[in-house]
């Protein structure tokens, strides 16, 4: 059965509190709890030090980007200033010295997502079991996939959560390019992949308004990972660009040439996000407030609740 996102409704249960307010939307993942099951995509025109620096210290989960960051160094620093640490590395030969680095200056991030476009492989089969073995204590999230036997062999190399999505970006190429992925079939997919996942699932792509969010909740996410919806804002990294005196920032995907320099094996591009006159605290303050109103409309007063909703 396919179906996305706009294709289905949450039925509405009684409702139990008195103010949407007394909704806890907070979520647990690994050893730490956080105060909201979103994180913003680990892309560079989403999350930089500053903005993960703030995420951090208003306990929201972040996953910061690999490109020309040394991952030591911002462990480093994560852990000097009392915050989590969650870094991204790729499966590559420089991946493998990082986690050496890591190993041999005893700097354990608390994170580690290993992020490539298509994560059912013998590399990521290969980087997770050299994590594991190097940094056992580092919480491993792996991905990304589409299908229950991806969901299944990441788990069992030893992922402790599985991102699943691939291609249903907004800035992705790779539907078009290959024919390959998730993309107009999302929902059906997060739903597909919860039911053989035995760790948490985190939904990424596709997510276009923050009922969104609630619905892959719903459908089995345990936490939805958000790019171009969570970009555009007056801290987010990219550049202002202006045409017919409107304000934009460049949102480009991480296997775009303008990412890589590359000019061939391109699944991504560049787009541009209107600009958004607030902060990306001020979004999740926003995105908090609407996942509360869907906690109410769910019967309940926390995210457990969501797991009951019944959808048509």
């Amino acid at each position: 059965m396919k179906f996305d996102f706009e294709e289905i409704n949450l039925q509405p249960q009684k409702c139990i509190v008195n103010s949407r307010s007394e909704c806890n939307t907070s979520v647990i993942l690994g050893n730490h709890t956080f105060n909201l099951p979103v994180v913003p995509a680990n892309m560079e025109c989403v999350i930089d030090e500053s903005v993960a620096i703030k995420l951090a210290t208003e306990r929201y989960f972040y996953v910061m980007h690999r490109f020309d960051v040394n991952p030591v160094m911002f462990t480093y620093k994560m852990k000097g200033l009392g915050l989590v640490s969650s870094i991204s590395l790729g499966v590559n030969e420089d991946s493998y010295k990082w986690i050496d680095e890591l190993k041999s200056t005893n700097v354990t991030p608390d994170f580690i997502t290993i992020d490539i476009a298509h994560g059912h492989s013998i590399k990521m089969e290969r980087m997770i079991g050299y994590i594991k073995e190097n940094l056992p204590k580092s919480f491993v999230i792996a991905g990304n996939v589409s299908t229950l036997e991806g969901v299944s062999d990441l788990e069992s190399w030893g992922a402790d959560a599985t991102k699943v999505g691939i291609g249903n970006g907004s800035s992705c190429t790779t539907y078009p390019s290959t024919g390959f992925g998730s993309r107009n079939c999302q929902a059906s997919t997060i739903y597909n992949c919860s039911l053989s996942a035995k760790k948490p699932i985190i939904a990424d792509g596709g997510i276009k308004v923050p009922g969104d969010i609630a619905k892959s909740l719903v459908l089995g996410a345990t936490m939805v990972m958000v790019g171009g919806m969570l970009s555009g804002f007056t801290d987010s990294p990219g550049n202002v660009v202006e045409c017919d005196g409107k304000k934009y920032k460049e949102f480009w995907g991480s296997a775009s040439s303008f990412q890589s320099g590359k000019k061939n094996r391109i699944e991504g591009k560049k787009n541009y996000i209107p600009f958004k006159n607030k902060t990306i605290l001020d979004e999740m303050t926003y995105l908090t407030e609407c996942l509360q109103s869907s906690i109410s409309y769910g019967g309940g007063n926390d995210l457990e609740s969501l797991n009951k909703v019944k959808w048509i």
